[in-house]
């Protein structure tokens, strides 16, 4: 049994959310196909009158030139209407894809590389605006078009609506044959796509690397294949486009060639196919306007055959398993009280006060891939107010247990609790509440050095800004500027020290229960370090502070918690100053 399409669904939602719109497109459609078959019979009747020595009418004329215009008037506003509900499609669907997105597990975006993920929310998306646009709404018309002019051709020359009952299921097989021709190549097209356009931001973010290690011709080498690629099954697409065109144009010349033949017997054959001089015109008119729609066809199978190509890739993309979301509305035990116990209790020893583990992790075990293990029966308990430092070799683990903690993953076995509730149960409008993360780049987002620190949030007030830069030591340099924190971000406005105290401004804004700092002095040199290590003492007070960092450990102390990688275990050492 096929499941149903998302894309489709969300058309669904778009034709129910905009009723008028809809009804104003079956009305032009409507409008649009009665009007394209009357300029045909007004016409005839002109020649008609002429060839039989009738009055020349003036009316008839202009009757003709009128239709001709409202017909055009009305194709006009169809196509017009048809854009714009493709653009009410992709809209919907670009948030439904959004959404999507922030539901997701981590695991995704481990699995796909950005640029995979952006393409399919910008080429594939497109792609569906042009199969509404020029796709399944069209040729939805130019059906009601066909049935309308056959019908007429019918009534008109029997012999002639014959042919073309014949003729239409060979073109009909014809057109299936191209389209999946055609649909095989852009599907192979949208997948190079995805890795072209994945490749470039790649290979800038990696620049330095790659030039150390002198691999830019390996790089170019690998961009260049999927290019070949995408062009291979451009070429093989193309050609299927550029043939089909004519084989319709010529079998549309042919039917006319042998109507007029038969025609023009005597006996059974002339009266099967006779006709008048206006109804020869007429009818020629016809057959011309029944190949229109089809030579459309294929002239559009390319943008088509794209098209769903990627609502294939769309589809698949809001078909991802999404993580289990929480309840929005949970709230953590005791959280409230957090702060206030920190306060009472600052300067006795970590944890008095209250026997809850700000975070514990109880026989964890966990990695990305099944056959790989990382951590395996972790035991690890901070309470409120220590200072844990997480040490050990390169891979060992001790990222992953900040993404555990972040609840970004869940474990193989064992828990992993912050404050008593599950991690991964905590929802995200909670976390930041919970959580400050200092990482060792600072990502940047558009607008003002505000945004930069509160990303953006409604939650975070002004005072906190400030009390936030204040604690970073960036507020004199900030209120400095000439628009202070409303000044927009733009690079080269801090140094790199100046981004690290930043990050540790945007860490502290919501004023969050823990701290997680991840080798935030690795890159830096050892003035920016003092000032940096200065900066995470301010902001470590009344906080649960774990750290990836040996020289914050050595100047803030605390406890020290070894990875052994390869046993996959701790090895735990306290060293208590």
């Amino acid at each position: 049994m096929k499941h149903k399409s998302p894309v489709f669904s969300s058309a669904l939602v778009t034709i129910r959310e905009h009723p008028l719109l809809s009804a104003g497109l079956l009305f032009t459609i409507a409008g649009a196909t009665i009007l394209g078959i009357l300029p045909p019979l007004v016409l005839e009747t002109l020649i008609n009158r002429l060839t039989e020595g009738r009055t020349f009418s003036t009316f008839l004329v202009f009757s003709y030139f009128f239709l001709l215009t409202a017909a055009g008037l009305f194709d006009a506003s169809k196509e017009s209407l048809i854009t714009v509900f493709g653009q009410k499609i992709t809209r919907g669907l670009r948030h439904e894809m959004c959404a999507k997105l922030s539901r997701l597990p981590a695991a995704y975006f481990q699995k796909y590389e950005p640029g995979v993920t952006a393409s399919r929310f910008v080429n594939d998306v497109d792609t569906v605006e042009a199969l509404f646009t020029s796709g399944i709404i069209g040729m939805a018309a130019d059906l009601c078009k066909v049935i309308s002019i056959l019908a007429v051709i019918f009534v008109k020359s029997k012999g002639l609506g014959i042919l073309m009952m014949l003729v239409t299921p060979l073109l009909y097989a014809l057109t299936r044959l191209f389209q999946k021709r055609m649909l095989s190549a852009q599907l192979v097209n949208r997948a190079a796509v995805g890795r072209a356009n994945n490749h470039v931001p790649e290979t800038i973010k990696n620049i330095r690397m790659i030039r150390s290690f002198h691999k830019e011709a390996f790089m170019e080498k690998k961009y260049g294949s999927y290019i070949q690629q995408s062009y291979h099954a451009v070429e093989k697409a193309n050609f299927y486009d550029a043939v089909y065109s004519p084989i319709v144009i010529t079998i549309s010349s042919v039917l006319i060639a042998v109507m007029m033949i038969f025609a023009a017997k005597g006996g059974a054959m002339q009266a099967f196919f006779g006709m008048s001089a206006g109804t020869a015109v007429a009818v020629i008119a016809y057959v011309g306007k029944v190949f229109e729609p089809l030579e459309s066809i294929g002239m559009e199978i390319q943008n088509i055959q794209s098209a769903v190509a990627g609502v294939y890739r769309i589809n698949e993309f809001l078909r991802e398993e999404e993580r289990k979301m929480p309840p929005e509305d949970i709230e953590l035990p005791k959280l409230r009280n957090i702060q206030n116990s920190y306060s009472a209790h600052f300067g006795a020893p970590p944890g008095a006060g209250t026997n809850m583990p700000a975070a514990e992790l109880d026989k964890v075990s966990f990695g990305y891939e099944r056959e790989q293990e990382i951590l395996h029966d972790v035991d690890l308990t901070v309470m409120p107010g220590e200072n844990v430092t997480l040490i050990g070799r390169t891979g060992a683990g001790k990222s992953t247990i900040f993404k555990l903690l972040l609840g970004l993953y869940r474990p193989w076995s064992g828990r992993i609790r912050i404050f008593g509730m599950d991690a991964d149960q905590i929802p995200d409008r909670q976390k930041r509440k919970l959580f400050g993360y200092v990482e060792q780049s600072f990502p940047v987002i558009p607008g003002t050095i505000a945004d930069q620190i509160t990303l953006k949030s409604p939650d975070i007030s002004a005072e906190q800004i400030e009390k936030a830069l204040k604690t970073a030591g960036l507020w004199e340099s900030v209120n400095a500027l000439e628009k202070g924190w409303d000044t927009p971000y733009k690079p080269g406005l801090f140094s790199q020290g100046q981004l690290q105290l930043l990050s540790i401004a945007r860490a502290v804004a919501a004023e969050p229960a823990i701290l997680l700092l991840d080798e935030i002095t690795a890159n830096l040199d050892s003035v920016t370090e003092k000032k940096v290590l200065a900066a995470l003492q301010e902001a470590s007070k009344r906080r649960t502070v774990i750290s990836i960092s040996h020289r914050l450990y050595q100047q803030a102390g605390g406890r020290r918690f070894r990875v052994d990688g390869k046993k996959g275990g701790w090895e735990g050492e306290d060293m208590l100053n």
